[in-house]
């Protein structure tokens, strides 16, 4: 079988994505779900590697399990810091905004793994001991791997996320996902688990995560996602499980998701929601790219004013410069105009072109390097 070298916004037909989602999950070929609801895979205890991971590859992209923290009062001791950091972020006046909803919608909690150690380790050990979520990192990750956070708490009201794929493509815009070949679009998924722990009942109104099953199979998804009759057609074939308290979704980051609305009334619907990354998604050595783009910019500056090839300078910028703009605070480097803060090499080009002056932009880099901190 051959594979296309480029992906195009032309690859993305609603026929040929129809024919790979619309399909049933036949229970046979994974003895050890207990149910499959919706499409969906269920579990309520161990599972082998490989049958977790063809359930993400090629099965249904997403799997659940029932009571996979199986004492309550561990995820009510989280739930309790959860609600502090909250507080605490609202005292301050922050409000934390969604790549995928309408900020202030929604209370957020960014980096709430490191926020949630630093407030109550003992309740942070007590959680992450958890050994379904090692359970199913290390079945599609491997070992090495590296765990982040961020609560998402749907208030009564809350309007659903529109339909998205999720990091790292599902970040970029259609054109700059478009610039990568297609084996990295392939590549993308493997790099990154999603996951969602219920810290309450999520019955279907309060609006638990909408999932279109089998769409991870559809390798142009990165450029269709944002296409109209792709979210009309996953407003109308999304499946939502209701969740108990404990109970956690795991998915394939390619799958086509998005929170729902929350009509209910009174119920503060509050996930923890998990995002696991490859111990192989970094660089051999660690270069200091802040003193490198200083270091080269002058030279840079000179060589435009004196009328230089501008695809040379930009090779010297993607040699240099920190070209993407993750990992980030996402408090304090919140996203502009798109679902991604401006990277480093960016500013640099902005740099160059309105002609800053090396201390400019050696304060502009100082200050984006202290927004990324945590």
């Amino acid at each position: 079988m051959s594979f296309p070298s480029w992906l195009s916004a032309q690859d993305c037909d609603l026929d040929s994505f129809r024919k790979l989602v619309e399909r049933t999950t036949d229970p046979a070929g994974y003895p050890h779900a207990v149910a499959v609801e919706r499409n969906v895979l269920v579990y309520d205890g161990t599972v082998p590697g490989d049958e977790l991971v063809r359930a993400l590859t090629d099965g249904p992209g997403v799997v659940v399990f029932r009571d996979a923290f199986p004492d309550p009062a561990v995820v009510d001791r989280v739930t309790e810091v959860f609600e502090a950091l909250i507080a605490e972020q609202r005292a301050s006046g922050a409000h934390a905004g969604d790549h995928f909803a309408r900020p202030g919608a929604n209370d957020r909690v960014w980096n709430a793994l490191e926020k949630a150690a630093l407030h109550a380790p003992k309740a942070f050990a007590d959680y992450y001991a958890n050994d379904i979520l090692a359970l199913v990192s290390r079945a599609w990750l491997g070992p090495g791997y590296q765990v982040t956070s961020q609560v998402n708490v749907v208030n009564p009201g809350g309007a659903a996320q529109t339909a998205h794929r999720d990091y790292h493509l599902g970040f970029l815009s259609d054109e700059t996902a478009a610039a990568y070949p297609a084996h990295v679009h392939r590549l993308s998924p493997v790099l990154t688990l999603q996951g969602a722990v219920a810290h309450g009942d999520m019955p279907v109104e309060s609006g638990p995560t909408m999932y279109l099953p089998y769409s991870q199979t559809y390798e142009p998804g990165y450029l269709a996602w944002r296409r109209p009759e792709f979210q009309e057609y996953f407003g109308t074939h999304h499946v939502q499980l209701p969740l108990a308290k404990g109970d956690a979704a795991f998915f394939n980051p390619a799958l086509f998701h998005a929170a729902g609305t929350n009509r209910s009334t009174d119920i503060r619907r509050m996930a923890n929601l998990l995002q696991v990354s490859s111990a192989f998604g970094r660089a051999m050595e660690t270069v200091d790219r802040e003193a490198v783009v200083n270091a080269v910019y002058p030279v840079l500056l000179k060589r435009r004013s004196e009328g230089a090839d501008e695809t040379g300078l930009e090779n010297v910028i993607a040699a240099s410069a920190e070209g993407y703009p993750f990992p980030t605070n996402l408090d304090s480097d919140p996203p502009v105009d798109g679902l991604a803060p401006p990277s480093q090499a960016d500013v640099v080009r902005r740099a160059l072109a309105e002609t800053w002056t090396p201390e400019a932009l050696r304060d502009e880099l100082r200050a984006g390097a202290e927004r990324r901190q945590s």
